[in-house]
């Protein structure tokens, strides 16, 4: 059965690949519930603390992972599951993740400033540099005939009234 209310952010996929981002949202989250000790070992959470925890993880996890984890019924036990299970993909994302930041460059550099300086090359070709600036649309006025039998030559044209700005 699909989902019928509003996600606050994506499920954490069975695969881990979104885990360590979701962890992050899922204690945002609890924490804005007030709900976050119920995650925490050796919790004094109540009995309805906790189980609006859970309604909350398990609305939040993929499919598999929510059959899967069925029988859990406290959040607690849940969460050191999902660490337990994904918990490791900081070794091997986190440490790639930062390489690849640090080592991060503009590939195309060359071509991307040659498109620019096109593009500052024809603005400056259409209008030049001391060339007069083109007048300002004040107000748009539509006539309207009444309706009836005759015709009216100006039904349904619309009139624009222009006043030039001159330069300073």
């Amino acid at each position: 059965m699909s989902n019928l209310t509003k996600l606050e952010f994506v499920v954490i996929d069975i695969s881990g690949k979104n885990y360590m981002s979701r962890v992050l949202d899922v204690e945002i989250h609890l924490d804005a519930m007030g709900l976050t000790d119920t995650i925490k070992d050796k919790n004094q959470a109540s009995y309805h603390d906790r189980a609006k925890a859970m309604i909350f993880l398990r609305h939040h996890l993929d499919e598999g992972l929510e059959m899967e984890y069925l029988t859990v019924k406290d959040p607690v036990i849940l969460w050191n599951n999902l660490k337990d299970r994904y918990d490791h993909l900081k070794m091997v994302i986190l440490p790639q993740a930062r390489y690849d930041w640090t080592h991060l460059k503009l590939q195309d550099f060359k071509s991307i400033t040659e498109q620019h300086n096109r593009l500052l090359i024809k603005n400056h070709e259409s209008r030049p540099t001391g060339s007069c600036p083109f007048s300002e649309v004040n107000e748009t006025n539509f006539h309207q005939a009444k309706r009836g039998r005759g015709r009216d030559p100006s039904r349904g044209q619309a009139v624009v009234v222009t006043t030039p700005v001159l330069p300073l």
